[in-house]
Protein backbone atom coordinates (compact mmCIF):
# COMPACT_ATOMS: atom_id res chain seq x y z
CA UNK A 1 0.00 0.00 0.00
CA UNK A 2 1.31 3.48 -1.23
CA UNK A 3 0.69 6.59 0.69
CA UNK A 4 1.14 9.45 -2.32
CA UNK A 5 1.94 12.61 -0.94
CA UNK A 6 2.49 16.35 -2.17
CA UNK A 7 3.11 19.40 0.79
CA UNK A 8 3.11 23.27 0.13
CA UNK A 9 4.95 24.93 2.53
CA UNK A 10 5.80 28.50 4.35
CA UNK A 11 9.37 28.19 2.53
CA UNK A 12 11.95 29.80 4.90
CA UNK A 13 14.89 28.49 6.92
CA UNK A 14 15.71 24.52 7.14
CA UNK A 15 13.52 22.93 9.26
CA UNK A 16 11.82 25.75 10.24
CA UNK A 17 9.02 25.57 7.40
CA UNK A 18 5.49 24.80 8.24
CA UNK A 19 2.79 23.18 5.95
CA UNK A 20 0.19 25.52 4.41
CA UNK A 21 -1.20 22.60 2.41
CA UNK A 22 -1.41 18.39 2.43
CA UNK A 23 -3.02 16.19 -0.04
CA UNK A 24 -2.67 12.65 0.37
CA UNK A 25 -4.20 9.44 -2.05
CA UNK A 26 -4.05 5.81 -0.20
CA UNK A 27 -3.23 3.83 -3.66
CA UNK A 28 -2.86 -0.15 -3.33
CA UNK A 29 -1.39 -0.15 -6.59
CA UNK A 30 -4.00 -0.20 -8.81
CA UNK A 31 -6.52 2.61 -7.81
CA UNK A 32 -7.06 4.69 -5.25
CA UNK A 33 -8.78 3.82 -1.96
CA UNK A 34 -9.00 6.56 0.23
CA UNK A 35 -8.11 10.19 -0.01
CA UNK A 36 -7.15 13.74 1.93
CA UNK A 37 -6.12 17.13 1.50
CA UNK A 38 -6.58 20.08 3.58
CA UNK A 39 -5.00 23.73 3.85
CA UNK A 40 -3.07 24.02 7.22
CA UNK A 41 -2.37 27.33 9.48
CA UNK A 42 1.25 27.40 9.54
CA UNK A 43 1.30 29.70 13.01
CA UNK A 44 4.10 31.47 10.54
CA UNK A 45 4.02 34.05 8.06
CA UNK A 46 4.46 32.59 4.38
CA UNK A 47 7.24 33.79 2.84
CA UNK A 48 5.97 36.14 -0.38
CA UNK A 49 7.76 34.11 -3.02
CA UNK A 50 5.72 31.41 -1.73
CA UNK A 51 2.80 33.56 -1.96
CA UNK A 52 3.31 34.04 -5.30
CA UNK A 53 4.25 30.62 -6.85
CA UNK A 54 0.97 29.23 -5.33
CA UNK A 55 -1.59 31.36 -4.85
CA UNK A 56 -1.85 30.94 -1.19
CA UNK A 57 -1.69 33.31 1.49
CA UNK A 58 -1.53 34.27 5.30
CA UNK A 59 -5.57 35.78 5.13
CA UNK A 60 -6.34 32.34 3.06
CA UNK A 61 -5.49 30.03 6.72
CA UNK A 62 -6.53 31.89 9.43
CA UNK A 63 -9.31 29.86 9.79
CA UNK A 64 -7.59 26.27 8.44
CA UNK A 65 -6.73 23.70 11.08
CA UNK A 66 -3.31 23.78 12.57
CA UNK A 67 -1.42 20.21 11.80
CA UNK A 68 -1.84 19.39 15.70
CA UNK A 69 -5.80 19.02 14.59
CA UNK A 70 -5.16 16.90 11.46
CA UNK A 71 -2.25 14.67 12.33
CA UNK A 72 -4.33 12.03 13.35
CA UNK A 73 -6.21 11.69 9.93
CA UNK A 74 -2.64 11.76 8.26
CA UNK A 75 -1.34 8.74 11.11
CA UNK A 76 -4.34 6.80 9.81
CA UNK A 77 -4.38 7.23 5.91
CA UNK A 78 -0.70 6.57 6.13
CA UNK A 79 -1.06 3.52 8.34
CA UNK A 80 1.22 0.63 7.14
CA UNK A 81 1.85 2.65 4.04
CA UNK A 82 5.33 3.65 2.06
CA UNK A 83 5.60 7.15 1.11
CA UNK A 84 5.74 8.23 -2.18
CA UNK A 85 5.92 11.78 -3.53
CA UNK A 86 7.80 13.67 -6.10
CA UNK A 87 11.15 14.67 -4.15
CA UNK A 88 10.06 12.57 -1.35
CA UNK A 89 12.67 13.29 0.59
CA UNK A 90 11.28 16.87 1.11
CA UNK A 91 8.21 15.79 1.83
CA UNK A 92 8.98 12.86 4.59
CA UNK A 93 11.72 15.71 5.99
CA UNK A 94 8.26 17.72 6.65
CA UNK A 95 6.07 15.62 8.11
CA UNK A 96 8.66 14.02 10.46
CA UNK A 97 9.02 17.38 11.33
CA UNK A 98 5.92 18.49 12.35
CA UNK A 99 5.21 14.87 14.08
CA UNK A 100 8.42 15.72 15.83
CA UNK A 101 7.62 18.79 17.31
CA UNK A 102 4.27 17.01 18.65
CA UNK A 103 6.39 14.11 20.54
CA UNK A 104 5.54 11.91 18.03
CA UNK A 105 7.62 9.49 15.92
CA UNK A 106 6.37 9.33 12.41
CA UNK A 107 8.27 6.74 10.70
CA UNK A 108 7.66 5.43 7.02
CA UNK A 109 9.03 3.96 3.79
CA UNK A 110 9.78 5.89 1.51
CA UNK A 111 9.60 6.09 -2.82
CA UNK A 112 10.96 8.68 -4.60
CA UNK A 113 9.00 9.76 -8.18
CA UNK A 114 12.19 12.06 -8.70
CA UNK A 115 14.68 8.57 -8.62
CA UNK A 116 12.45 5.94 -10.06
CA UNK A 117 11.75 8.26 -13.02
CA UNK A 118 15.19 9.04 -13.76
CA UNK A 119 16.24 5.23 -13.72
CA UNK A 120 13.34 4.29 -15.96
CA UNK A 121 12.60 6.88 -18.15
CA UNK A 122 16.49 8.33 -18.45
CA UNK A 123 17.48 11.21 -20.66
CA UNK A 124 14.68 13.32 -20.10
CA UNK A 125 15.57 17.52 -20.23
CA UNK A 126 13.70 17.82 -16.69
CA UNK A 127 12.27 15.87 -14.14
CA UNK A 128 10.16 18.72 -12.42
CA UNK A 129 6.93 17.20 -11.85
CA UNK A 130 5.26 19.74 -13.87
CA UNK A 131 7.65 19.75 -17.34
CA UNK A 132 7.71 15.23 -16.79
CA UNK A 133 4.35 14.86 -16.73
CA UNK A 134 3.95 17.45 -19.75
CA UNK A 135 6.22 15.16 -21.47
CA UNK A 136 3.99 12.20 -20.23
CA UNK A 137 1.03 13.55 -21.40
CA UNK A 138 -0.13 13.39 -17.61
CA UNK A 139 -2.81 15.84 -16.96
CA UNK A 140 -2.23 18.30 -14.68
CA UNK A 141 -4.56 21.03 -12.73
CA UNK A 142 -4.08 23.52 -10.04
CA UNK A 143 0.00 22.98 -10.57
CA UNK A 144 1.75 23.85 -7.08
CA UNK A 145 -1.08 23.15 -5.48
CA UNK A 146 -1.18 19.90 -2.76
CA UNK A 147 -4.39 18.53 -4.50
CA UNK A 148 -3.39 18.54 -8.10
CA UNK A 149 0.17 18.16 -7.53
CA UNK A 150 -0.29 14.94 -5.60
CA UNK A 151 -3.32 13.29 -8.46
CA UNK A 152 -0.64 14.05 -10.85
CA UNK A 153 1.54 11.80 -8.79
CA UNK A 154 -0.62 9.29 -8.56
CA UNK A 155 -0.32 8.93 -12.47
CA UNK A 156 3.13 9.05 -12.80
CA UNK A 157 3.79 6.22 -10.22
CA UNK A 158 0.87 4.36 -12.14
CA UNK A 159 2.89 4.74 -15.38
CA UNK A 160 6.36 4.02 -13.69
CA UNK A 161 4.78 0.84 -12.33
CA UNK A 162 4.00 -0.43 -15.34
CA UNK A 163 7.04 0.78 -17.24
CA UNK A 164 9.38 -1.07 -14.37
CA UNK A 165 9.75 -4.36 -16.30
CA UNK A 166 12.30 -5.80 -14.14
CA UNK A 167 9.90 -4.77 -10.72
CA UNK A 168 12.62 -2.49 -9.14
CA UNK A 169 9.61 -0.67 -7.27
CA UNK A 170 7.98 -3.87 -5.74
CA UNK A 171 11.25 -5.87 -5.19
CA UNK A 172 12.38 -2.55 -2.92
CA UNK A 173 9.46 -3.14 -0.65
CA UNK A 174 9.56 -7.13 -0.93
CA UNK A 175 13.56 -6.64 0.50
CA UNK A 176 11.83 -5.60 3.62
CA UNK A 177 10.08 -8.86 4.08
CA UNK A 178 12.06 -10.38 6.64
CA UNK A 179 11.25 -13.72 5.36
CA UNK A 180 13.12 -13.06 2.25
CA UNK A 181 15.91 -11.26 3.82
CA UNK A 182 16.92 -12.25 7.03
CA UNK A 183 19.28 -14.82 8.01
CA UNK A 184 17.76 -17.61 9.82
CA UNK A 185 19.74 -16.68 13.55
CA UNK A 186 17.70 -13.37 13.22
CA UNK A 187 14.32 -15.19 12.13
CA UNK A 188 14.21 -17.30 14.88
CA UNK A 189 14.53 -13.96 17.30
CA UNK A 190 11.93 -12.28 15.88
CA UNK A 191 9.40 -15.05 16.71
CA UNK A 192 10.46 -15.23 20.41
CA UNK A 193 9.04 -11.79 20.93
CA UNK A 194 6.01 -10.91 21.17
CA UNK A 195 3.06 -8.20 19.38
CA UNK A 196 3.07 -6.51 22.23
CA UNK A 197 4.14 -3.12 24.49
CA UNK A 198 6.89 -3.19 26.36
CA UNK A 199 11.05 -2.48 26.46
CA UNK A 200 12.82 -5.12 25.08
CA UNK A 201 17.09 -5.91 25.26
CA UNK A 202 19.67 -7.30 23.27
CA UNK A 203 22.58 -9.48 24.26
CA UNK A 204 25.99 -10.63 22.75
CA UNK A 205 26.45 -14.29 23.43
CA UNK A 206 28.35 -13.52 26.48
CA UNK A 207 24.97 -12.21 27.73
CA UNK A 208 26.40 -8.31 27.83
CA UNK A 209 23.44 -5.70 26.80
CA UNK A 210 24.04 -4.19 23.67
CA UNK A 211 21.29 -2.37 23.10
CA UNK A 212 18.55 -1.78 24.85
CA UNK A 213 14.68 -0.33 23.08
CA UNK A 214 10.70 0.24 23.77
CA UNK A 215 7.75 -0.43 21.26
CA UNK A 216 4.03 -0.55 21.30
CA UNK A 217 4.57 -3.60 18.94
CA UNK A 218 8.48 -4.95 19.94
CA UNK A 219 8.07 -7.85 17.24
CA UNK A 220 7.66 -4.52 14.58
CA UNK A 221 10.65 -3.09 16.30
CA UNK A 222 12.88 -5.88 16.41
CA UNK A 223 11.52 -6.71 12.75
CA UNK A 224 12.61 -2.99 11.64
CA UNK A 225 16.25 -3.68 13.70
CA UNK A 226 16.56 -6.54 11.67
CA UNK A 227 16.06 -5.51 8.09
CA UNK A 228 17.31 -2.04 8.16
CA UNK A 229 20.58 -1.29 6.43
CA UNK A 230 21.46 1.42 8.54
CA UNK A 231 25.06 1.23 9.98
CA UNK A 232 24.10 0.81 13.48
CA UNK A 233 21.68 -1.90 12.59
CA UNK A 234 24.18 -3.60 10.45
CA UNK A 235 26.33 -3.74 13.94
CA UNK A 236 23.29 -5.41 15.79
CA UNK A 237 22.49 -8.32 13.49
CA UNK A 238 26.11 -9.53 13.44
CA UNK A 239 26.30 -9.05 17.18
CA UNK A 240 23.26 -9.97 18.85
CA UNK A 241 22.70 -13.50 20.34
CA UNK A 242 19.70 -13.36 22.47
CA UNK A 243 16.63 -11.01 22.92
CA UNK A 244 14.74 -10.58 25.91
CA UNK A 245 11.73 -8.03 27.19
CA UNK A 246 9.91 -7.47 29.92
CA UNK A 247 6.12 -6.72 28.69
CA UNK A 248 4.66 -3.36 30.34
CA UNK A 249 1.13 -2.99 28.77
CA UNK A 250 1.40 0.83 29.09
CA UNK A 251 3.50 2.52 26.65
CA UNK A 252 4.63 5.18 29.49
CA UNK A 253 6.32 2.41 31.39
CA UNK A 254 7.93 1.20 28.73
CA UNK A 255 9.36 5.10 28.04
CA UNK A 256 10.42 5.54 32.26
CA UNK A 257 12.01 1.64 32.02
CA UNK A 258 14.02 2.32 29.08
CA UNK A 259 15.40 5.27 30.05
CA UNK A 260 15.83 4.80 33.71
CA UNK A 261 18.16 1.25 32.17
CA UNK A 262 19.76 3.03 29.04
CA UNK A 263 21.43 5.12 32.36
CA UNK A 264 21.68 2.51 34.67
CA UNK A 265 23.71 -0.43 32.15
CA UNK A 266 24.91 1.83 29.46
CA UNK A 267 24.46 -0.25 26.43
CA UNK A 268 26.98 0.20 23.75
CA UNK A 269 24.28 1.12 20.93
CA UNK A 270 22.43 3.86 23.05
CA UNK A 271 24.81 6.97 22.85
CA UNK A 272 21.72 9.16 22.05
CA UNK A 273 19.70 8.41 25.26
CA UNK A 274 22.16 8.32 27.61
CA UNK A 275 22.19 12.42 27.21
CA UNK A 276 19.01 14.47 28.51
CA UNK A 277 15.97 14.06 26.55
CA UNK A 278 14.46 17.71 26.63
CA UNK A 279 16.79 21.05 25.99
CA UNK A 280 13.52 23.60 26.44
CA UNK A 281 11.07 24.52 29.46
CA UNK A 282 8.10 26.47 30.00
CA UNK A 283 8.48 28.46 33.26
CA UNK A 284 6.03 31.75 34.28
CA UNK A 285 6.49 35.08 36.07
CA UNK A 286 4.20 37.77 36.75
CA UNK A 287 4.10 41.02 35.08
CA UNK A 288 4.01 45.02 36.46
CA UNK A 289 0.54 44.53 36.33
CA UNK A 290 -0.15 41.10 37.93
CA UNK A 291 -0.75 38.88 35.06
CA UNK A 292 1.19 35.75 35.33
CA UNK A 293 3.16 35.32 31.56
CA UNK A 294 4.42 31.83 30.20
CA UNK A 295 7.76 32.29 29.11
CA UNK A 296 9.74 29.49 27.14
CA UNK A 297 13.62 28.80 28.10
CA UNK A 298 16.69 26.89 27.66
CA UNK A 299 16.33 24.28 30.29
CA UNK A 300 17.77 24.79 33.33
CA UNK A 301 18.03 22.28 36.32
CA UNK A 302 18.27 25.74 38.91
CA UNK A 303 15.11 26.66 37.93
CA UNK A 304 11.89 24.24 38.66
CA UNK A 305 10.16 24.31 34.79
CA UNK A 306 6.41 23.37 34.51
CA UNK A 307 6.91 21.69 31.67
CA UNK A 308 9.58 20.47 29.32
CA UNK A 309 10.31 19.83 25.94
CA UNK A 310 12.75 18.61 23.15
CA UNK A 311 12.65 21.32 21.07
CA UNK A 312 12.15 24.74 20.94
CA UNK A 313 9.16 24.04 17.53
CA UNK A 314 7.48 21.41 20.02
CA UNK A 315 7.35 24.07 23.08
CA UNK A 316 5.97 26.87 20.45
CA UNK A 317 3.58 24.89 19.08
CA UNK A 318 2.08 23.47 22.59
CA UNK A 319 2.01 26.79 23.90
CA UNK A 320 0.47 28.30 21.03
CA UNK A 321 -2.13 25.31 21.60
CA UNK A 322 -2.38 25.72 25.41
CA UNK A 323 -3.62 30.12 24.76
CA UNK A 324 -6.02 28.98 22.18
CA UNK A 325 -7.95 26.17 24.05
CA UNK A 326 -8.18 28.34 27.27
CA UNK A 327 -8.30 31.75 26.09
CA UNK A 328 -5.02 33.04 27.06
CA UNK A 329 -3.10 36.14 25.90
CA UNK A 330 -0.46 35.79 22.82
CA UNK A 331 1.24 38.84 23.68
CA UNK A 332 1.05 37.63 27.34
CA UNK A 333 2.45 34.47 26.36
CA UNK A 334 5.64 36.03 24.12
CA UNK A 335 3.39 34.61 20.77
CA UNK A 336 2.68 37.64 19.36
CA UNK A 337 4.36 40.87 19.57
CA UNK A 338 2.04 44.13 19.78
CA UNK A 339 1.64 47.01 21.55
CA UNK A 340 -2.27 47.04 21.49
CA UNK A 341 -4.80 43.90 21.72
CA UNK A 342 -3.31 40.53 20.33
CA UNK A 343 -4.47 38.36 17.32
CA UNK A 344 -7.10 36.19 19.07
CA UNK A 345 -8.36 39.22 20.79
CA UNK A 346 -9.59 40.63 17.20
CA UNK A 347 -11.14 36.80 17.06
CA UNK A 348 -13.00 36.77 20.18
CA UNK A 349 -10.79 33.86 21.87
CA UNK A 350 -9.20 36.23 23.65
CA UNK A 351 -10.89 37.97 26.84
CA UNK A 352 -8.71 41.04 26.86
CA UNK A 353 -5.85 40.92 29.22
CA UNK A 354 -3.82 41.94 26.72
CA UNK A 355 -5.29 45.35 26.94
CA UNK A 356 -6.14 44.96 30.64
CA UNK A 357 -10.19 44.44 29.76
CA UNK A 358 -9.88 41.33 31.81
CA UNK A 359 -8.97 41.60 35.27
CA UNK A 360 -5.59 39.59 36.61
CA UNK A 361 -8.37 37.42 39.00
CA UNK A 362 -9.77 35.84 36.73
CA UNK A 363 -7.00 35.47 33.77
CA UNK A 364 -4.19 34.17 36.92
CA UNK A 365 -7.08 31.85 37.54
CA UNK A 366 -6.90 29.89 34.59
CA UNK A 367 -3.44 30.06 34.10
CA UNK A 368 -3.20 28.42 37.67
CA UNK A 369 -5.20 25.76 36.50
CA UNK A 370 -2.84 25.24 33.49
CA UNK A 371 0.23 24.97 35.51
CA UNK A 372 -1.47 22.66 37.89
CA UNK A 373 -2.13 20.53 35.03
CA UNK A 374 0.59 20.50 33.48
CA UNK A 375 2.71 20.05 35.98
CA UNK A 376 2.77 18.33 38.74
CA UNK A 377 4.73 19.97 41.49
CA UNK A 378 3.61 19.31 45.59
CA UNK A 379 1.01 16.89 43.94
CA UNK A 380 0.09 12.92 45.16
CA UNK A 381 -1.12 11.32 42.88
CA UNK A 382 -1.88 7.90 41.09
CA UNK A 383 -1.53 7.56 37.19
CA UNK A 384 -3.62 4.48 35.69
CA UNK A 385 -3.03 2.89 32.61
CA UNK A 386 -3.57 -0.35 30.43
CA UNK A 387 -1.88 -3.50 32.41
CA UNK A 388 -0.56 -6.08 30.86
CA UNK A 389 -3.68 -8.35 30.56
CA UNK A 390 -7.52 -7.66 30.47
CA UNK A 391 -8.19 -7.97 34.03
CA UNK A 392 -4.83 -5.82 35.25
CA UNK A 393 -4.32 -2.19 35.73
CA UNK A 394 -0.76 -0.38 35.84
CA UNK A 395 0.00 2.30 38.17
CA UNK A 396 2.48 5.29 38.22
CA UNK A 397 2.96 6.69 42.01
CA UNK A 398 3.55 10.75 41.93
CA UNK A 399 4.70 11.80 45.97
CA UNK A 400 4.92 15.23 46.61
CA UNK A 401 5.94 16.30 42.81
CA UNK A 402 8.30 13.48 42.77
CA UNK A 403 7.90 10.10 40.49
CA UNK A 404 8.23 7.21 42.86
CA UNK A 405 7.60 4.06 40.67
CA UNK A 406 4.73 2.30 39.06
CA UNK A 407 3.58 -1.05 39.48
CA UNK A 408 0.50 -3.66 38.51
CA UNK A 409 -2.38 -4.23 39.90
CA UNK A 410 -5.38 -6.68 39.47
CA UNK A 411 -8.84 -4.84 38.36
CA UNK A 412 -10.19 -6.72 41.94
CA UNK A 413 -7.73 -4.82 44.45
CA UNK A 414 -8.26 -1.06 46.40
CA UNK A 415 -5.28 0.48 44.82
CA UNK A 416 -6.12 3.46 47.36
CA UNK A 417 -5.51 0.95 49.93
CA UNK A 418 -2.00 1.74 51.40
CA UNK A 419 -0.40 -1.62 52.47
CA UNK A 420 -1.17 -2.92 48.85
CA UNK A 421 -0.06 0.17 46.76
CA UNK A 422 3.15 0.25 48.86
CA UNK A 423 3.64 -3.49 47.81
CA UNK A 424 3.11 -3.23 44.32
CA UNK A 425 4.80 -0.21 43.79
CA UNK A 426 8.33 -1.29 42.17
CA UNK A 427 11.09 2.05 43.50
CA UNK A 428 12.29 4.00 40.51
CA UNK A 429 15.11 6.87 40.20
CA UNK A 430 13.34 10.50 40.00
CA UNK A 431 15.55 12.75 37.94
CA UNK A 432 14.25 15.26 35.38
CA UNK A 433 14.59 12.82 32.34
CA UNK A 434 11.59 11.10 34.16
CA UNK A 435 9.52 14.20 34.90
CA UNK A 436 9.86 15.28 30.93
CA UNK A 437 8.79 12.02 29.74
CA UNK A 438 5.65 11.79 32.26
CA UNK A 439 4.77 15.21 31.42
CA UNK A 440 5.14 14.80 27.36
CA UNK A 441 3.29 11.70 27.51
CA UNK A 442 0.16 13.43 29.48
CA UNK A 443 0.19 15.91 27.24
CA UNK A 444 0.06 13.90 24.27
CA UNK A 445 -2.28 10.44 25.41
CA UNK A 446 -4.68 10.22 27.33
CA UNK A 447 -4.78 7.89 30.28
CA UNK A 448 -7.30 5.65 31.70
CA UNK A 449 -7.70 8.07 34.96
CA UNK A 450 -5.69 10.08 37.52
CA UNK A 451 -6.34 9.66 41.37
CA UNK A 452 -5.42 12.64 43.41
CA UNK A 453 -4.27 11.23 46.89
CA UNK A 454 -4.18 13.16 50.42
CA UNK A 455 -0.67 12.15 52.42
CA UNK A 456 -2.34 10.68 56.18
CA UNK A 457 1.00 9.76 57.61
CA UNK A 458 4.38 10.62 56.73
CA UNK A 459 7.16 8.98 59.24
CA UNK A 460 10.67 7.67 57.98
CA UNK A 461 10.63 5.20 54.66
CA UNK A 462 6.80 5.23 54.79
CA UNK A 463 4.12 7.06 53.64
CA UNK A 464 0.26 5.97 52.80
CA UNK A 465 -2.83 7.04 50.98
CA UNK A 466 -6.17 7.87 51.28
CA UNK A 467 -8.84 8.85 48.80
CA UNK A 468 -9.16 12.72 48.18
Amino acid sequence: MYAIVDIETTGGKYNEEGITEIAIYRFDGHKIVDQFSSLVNPERDIQPFVVNLTGINNKMLRNAPKFYEIAKRIIEITDNCTLVAHNAKFDNRILTTEFDRLGYEFDLNTLCTVELSKKLIPDLPSYSLGKLVKTLGIPIADRHRAQGDAKATVSLFKLLLAKDISKEIVLSLIRKDPKRQVEPKLLDLIQEVPAKTGVYYMHRKDGAIIYIGKSKNIKKRITQHFTNDNRKSKRLQLEVATVTYEETGSDLIAQLKESEEIKHNKPLYNRALRKTLFNYQLNSFKDDEGYINFRIEKSDGRKKAITTFTTYQQAKAILFRVTEKYKLCQKLNGLYETNSACFLYGLKECNGACIKEELPDAYNARVDGIIEKYSYQNQDMLLIDEGRTIDERSVILIENGQYKGFGFYNLNHQITNPEILKSIINPMTNNRDAQHIIQSYLRRFKIIKTIKLTPIEREVNKTAYIDK
